[in-house]
This record gives structure tokens, sequence and C-alpha cells, in this order.
């Protein structure tokens, strides 16, 4: 089978970064939600190693970023300071896999990934489809960035985004986190973990979800700062976290936030923001929001990590995916997800989610046809 050319433009998705990896290593909605309707819904993808960010092309291939399942080393218990005792060991084993025509292969290998020993990795988080026949690939981390350097090599391949291509081979493009130390967008402390993109002409929007900013990263490689939201360093109890962001019908970005520790029920927003304008907060009301997309409609579909209370034990916890219509109505469309991490509007109408997104072999992406 002839293998297709990566696409031209798609969408797709897509702590301080502590708080994130928290979320990951380890109810309520102020607004009235609808309870769901019968749904159709299958795995079509499995096997998968910590699988995140999905994508589309426009030859109906489905794309995921796999953050792997770390390796044998070099190990170090720096990375996570609110966690000591944990060690976190380097692999080359992130990844992206494809389903083309009914067939699931990875067609890209060799990307960073680090795991603690419960197997939940930090490596590829999203990816965002090109033209020319690339993609790009957000690599996360999960602290300072000043520590990649003080680590020293593999851990400086962290913190980037990487640039991949049909043939499989790819390389790191722009220095996420070195942005970050030196401009710091949000004035707290330095954190960084690039999570979710959203490609367009000359450029890619990051979700910067350590830095608490939306970055632009253009295709010579520069990177400069849209917007930041309000956060720890800003008065508020928690960090924004944001962790999504797509283009809405009214061509403004629409950015999810997660949230920080102790993700508060009910208090992640959804900004709408304008580039040389503050954010505004378009929706609330959700709780630890993991992803979002709008589908041909103009609903918004947003991903729920999980759906009540961050008090322990908040790795236990359901997550479930939301419809909001046009006028405001909310939905559920599914609920009872396993550890959810990404949404996207296949070209055939169903609703495709990652889901058991912290564990090893077991990762699997659903198709859901409400």
């Amino acid at each position: 089978m002839r293998s297709p050319r990566w696409p031209s433009i798609t969408r797709s998705r897509g702590a301080r970064i502590g708080t994130l990896s928290a979320l990951l290593a380890c109810g309520l909605l102020l607004a009235m939600v609808q309870p769901a309707a019968a749904t159709t819904t299958r795995v079509v993808m499995s096997g998968l190693d910590n699988p995140r960010g999905l994508a589309f092309g426009p030859e109906g291939a489905l794309y995921v970023a796999e953050a792997g399942r770390g390796g044998t080393g070099p190990c170090t218990f720096s990375i996570r300071p609110f966690e000591p005792g944990q060690p976190f060991c380097y692999g080359p084993s992130g990844a992206v896999s494809r389903l083309w025509r009914g067939v699931q292969e990875r067609v890209v290998t060799g990307l960073p990934s680090y795991a603690s020993r419960f197997g939940q990795a930090t490596g590829p988080n999203d990816i965002a489809m090109l033209g020319r026949g690339e993609a790009r690939v957000s690599i996360g981390w999960g602290t300072n960035p000043l520590l990649r350097d003080q680590l020293g090599p593999p851990w400086t391949s962290f913190d980037w985004l990487a640039r991949v291509d049909a043939s499989g081979g790819w390389r790191l493009e722009a220095d996420v986190g070195a942005y970050e130390a030196a401009a710091n967008p949000d004035g707290g402390t330095l954190d960084s973990n690039p999570y979710g993109l959203l490609a367009q002409p000359g450029q890619v929007v990051v979700a910067e979800a350590g830095g608490n900013a939306l970055l632009a990263v253009r295709s010579n490689r520069s990177i400069s700062t849209i917007a930041m939201f309000p956060s720890l360093p800003q008065g508020r109890p928690v960090d924004a976290v944001p962790t999504a962001v797509t283009l809405g019908p009214d061509g403004a970005y629409y950015v999810a936030e997660l949230t920080g520790v102790p993700f508060p029920a009910g208090a992640a927003n959804i900004y709408r923001v304008v580039p040389g304008q503050a954010p505004t907060v378009a929706y609330t009301g959700f709780t630890t929001i993991i992803d979002l997309t709008f589908g041909p409609d103009g609903s918004l579909y947003v991903l729920e990590h999980s759906t009540g209370s961050m008090g322990p034990p908040f790795f236990q916890l359901p997550g479930r995916l939301l419809k909001v219509a046009p006028d405001g109505t909310r939905t559920t469309v599914i609920d009872g997800l396993t550890r959810p991490g990404s949404v996207a509007v296949g070209p055939d109408g169903a609703l495709y989610v990652s889901n058991r997104i912290t564990s090893i072999g077991t990762g699997e992406v659903l198709r859901i046809e409400p």
C-alpha cells in the first residue's frame, strides 16, 4: 500500500506544568448539562503508548501523537520536585501513529520520551499537520526549562517543537523552553510544557501549559506571545494551564484551560482570544478541560479529562465529552471515559477521542457516533 503524503493545513488541537503533569500522573458544571444521548462507540486504534493529540489529514488519515513509554535511561529524580523519590527514565520511544484505510502503523519513531515507574510518560503531546509533507509535534517537558541544560543530553531534546515528515524523519526546530526562560510571559515561576497545537499559514500556534500563555511559532522559527492567561502571578487561586487551542467560526482563537492544583470542579474556562487584545472568557463552568474543537455546524466540543473535584483520588474520576450548541445548550455526548486526552471531528462526521492517555500498550482511540 502506498503511503499518503502528509496533508496541507488541518486543525489539531489540541500546571504550571507541574500541575498538568500531576493530573496526568496521578463533576460539577456551573451551567445545566443535558444527559448523554445514545451513542455508537468502537475502538479504531489500540495498543498505543500514552496517546495524546489527534489530527486528521485531508486524505482521511488519522494521526495520533504518542508520548511513549520512556526507556532504560538515563534516569533522574530532578524533574518532579513535588514527587520526591520518583525516578524518571529517558528512552526514544515517542512516536506518531497513523490510521489509514483501516491500517494502523507507527510512521514516526524515536522521539524523546521519559516515564515514571508507573508508565505515565512525557513526550509528544500533540501534532499539527502542515503542507509540503510535514507536521509539527510538541515535545513536552514539565518543569523549569533551565533544568534541561543542567542535566545535559538527552534531556535537552525536550521542550521543543519538532518537525516531522512523511518519510518518518524528524528534527528539533523551535525551542519553546528557551523562549519561556527568556520571556516568561506570565511573570511566574519558570515552567514550560508546549501542549496543544493549531496549524495556520506561516505559523503554528501553541498552548503553553507550563507558561500559561498562547504562543506563535513562525516558519522562520521565531516565537512570540499572542496572549497570557490569568494565573497565580495575577492573584488567581490556581494556574490557568492552557491545554488546547482551536479556531472559532468567528475567526478568533478559543483556548481551553485545565487549571492547576487542586483542579477545582467547575473552575476551568474557555477564553476567546483576538491577537492584540486581552483574552475574554467565552464559557465557564467546566472541569479540567484537556481539548476542544468546533464542529461544522458551529457546535463546540469540550473534552474534560475528569469530571469532579480534584481531591484524592482524582485519577479515578471518569472523563466526558460535552457539546456546546451555538445557542449555548450543553449536552453530554459520552461520559465514563478513562483519562481521555484529545478530540477531533473526522471527515466522516464522527467524533474521535484518544483514551487511556497515561498508559503503556493499552492506549486507544475511540470513534463516537452520536
